[in-house]
């Protein structure tokens, strides 16, 4: 039997945090440090030992990545992974003074499900399209990065290929928040570069990127199940809910974003469902079997 956790979103955040959070890391008389052991950092991305950037990407074999990502001749790949998450009741509700207006108060019970340990790939979403089961979309060449300017239906697409399918917004709650209710997906307190790819077009933790970093690069921000980049990176789509199908939701945040509030693990963007975008990607949850 899975162990049931019971979640209150929102009881655990703290009031006026996002100032205090949103700098740690960051000294006025130093870059932050924002690059895994195993990664350097090149501009605004953090590249494998070995790489240099070419018009913002990594590019060359690396000779070393950050640890739990393959070293291959073409960058750092994150293997494709499952995590269990065990089932849980959650309470969402917004204790957050940032979160009114945004997070939507209800109860729910989640059953255990399996969730990608990273965001989809690009080097995954392509064999899907070469399968013939997904749209095709725009790549950087960079096999490691995650997938974006992928609509909701793609996502969806892509999921069901690989036997899952777009996980609900109870279900990313539920994995991002655990247990206690966390305030990211490490825990309560410390939004610094190291644990999540965020602020890298204009600060705080980097200036000119223009696109995510290789899903998986930040081990330090992995939940204490081992899912990764559920904060930041890229913003996540959700299952379609609701009477509207043509409004989306995704979550998580990104790279774009330079508030702590929009990493937060309440925080939700409503956006058009058929809408592609720079900074949205997605991960597939599957069934748990009986």
């Amino acid at each position: 039997m899975n162990r049931v956790h019971k979640v209150a979103i929102g009881a655990v955040l703290a009031i006026g945090a996002t100032a205090a959070v949103s700098v740690l890391g960051v000294s006025q008389n130093s870059a932050p440090t924002r690059c895994a052991e195993g990664m350097v950092a090149l501009g605004p991305r953090c590249c494998g030992e070995g790489q240099h950037l070419d018009h913002g990407q990594c590019r060359s074999a690396p000779a070393r990545c950050a640890r739990g990502l393959d070293a291959t001749p073409t960058g750092c790949v994150a293997p494709a992974r499952k995590v269990v998450i065990s089932a849980g009741s959650i309470h969402v509700g917004p204790g957050d003074w940032e979160a009114q207006g945004i997070v939507l108060a209800h109860d729910a019970v989640v059953a255990a499900f399996e969730i990608d340990a990273t965001e989809v790939t690009e080097s995954r979403y392509a064999a899907c399209v070469r399968a013939g089961a997904c749209a095709q979309v725009p790549l950087s060449g960079e096999p490691g990065k995650p997938i974006v300017g992928v609509r909701r239906d793609d996502g969806a697409a892509f999921c069901a290929w690989a036997g899952g399918a777009l996980p609900s917004r109870d279900q990313l709650t539920l994995a991002t928040a655990g247990a206690t209710g966390r305030r990211y997906a490490w825990g309560d307190t410390g939004i610094v570069c190291r644990r999540a790819a965020w602020g890298l077009e204009r600060g705080p933790c980097a200036s000119g990127g223009n696109g995510p970093e290789v899903a998986g690069s930040h081990p330090d921000g992995a939940s204490p199940d081992g899912v990764l980049d559920l904060t930041g990176n890229v913003a996540e789509w959700t299952r379609a809910e609701g009477a509207d199908a043509r409004l989306g939701e995704v979550r998580g945040g990104s790279y774009r974003d330079t508030e702590a509030a929009a990493l937060r693990s309440w925080n939700r963007r409503e956006i058009d469902a058929s809408a592609r975008a720079t900074d949205i990607g997605l991960r597939c949850a599957y069934t748990r079997p009986d």
